[in-house]
């Protein structure tokens, strides 16, 4: 049966209307898998950071091992270092053997940055940031995501805030308390709309808490699975 040129014109204008609505409801999900671990998704990409590392090192927080199944294949692993509390040679060696995926850190990253050329709407930009420990300095990364137009800032366990105070128009910070009593003491604005601390030691959680109640846009990450939505 032919179709007329009216029922095609109104066909076509339904397929847009509904592409437009699709691409209006997406979005970039986050989920806090504890201290600096997140895992990120535009629902295509599958995106973890600073995990899987060592359940409890350092007295920081634990996951249960069943976590490690729930990982998505073929996904890219990202951190800001080799502290246990941040990675784990071991668990991630069992998670890419069972499911696949390509880590990402300080030992290559000119290759994550070449993420720019095969992701889609990607780009991520690494920062050589300070991290020093009983007077040793770490090689040590911070990472700025922009993301399907957004601003995503992971700081890591860098203690200097000059670089992110370079940074502008974030949409989403993830940083160590410390780094935001820093910023504070040396006058260095975090250009960001909302800001997660992340990275806090158990003990502290409730002063987190309190301390942050009446903020509203900077918040505590002190409970795994917390999702955080960034509309697109």
């Amino acid at each position: 049966m032919k179709r007329t040129f009216r029922e095609i014109i109104l066909t076509f204008s339904l397929c847009l209307i509904a592409t437009f609505g699709f691409t209006q409801s997406k979005e970039i999900q986050i989920e806090f898998l504890g201290n600096c671990g997140l895992y990120l998704t535009d629902g295509t990409t599958n995106i973890y950071t600073d995990f899987p590392y060592k359940s409890g090192a350092h007295g920081y927080m634990e996951f249960d091992e069943s976590e490690l199944d729930s990982i998505k294949d073929n996904s890219i692993f990202i951190f800001t270092h080799k502290h246990s509390d941040h990675y784990s040679k071991k668990n991630l060696k069992k998670v890419i053997r069972e499911k696949g995926g390509t880590k990402y850190g300080v030992s290559n990253i000119s290759e994550l940055e070449k993420l720019n050329n095969t992701l889609n709407d990607f780009e991520i930009k690494a920062f050589k940031t300070k991290h020093k420990v009983f007077g040793i300095n770490f090689r040590h990364y911070s990472y700025l995501i922009t993301w399907h137009g957004k601003k995503i800032y992971l700081s890591g366990d860098t203690t200097n805030p000059e670089t992110i105070g370079k940074v502008k128009n974030i949409d989403l910070a993830f940083i160590p308390y410390w780094l935001y009593e820093n910023a504070k003491e040396q006058n260095i604005e975090i250009d960001a709309d909302e800001i997660g601390i992340y990275h806090l030691h158990p003990l502290q959680i409730e002063p987190a808490e309190k301390f942050f109640k009446e903020k509203e846009n900077e918040h505590p990450l002190t409970e795994k699975g917390k999702i955080i939505t960034i509309e697109l």
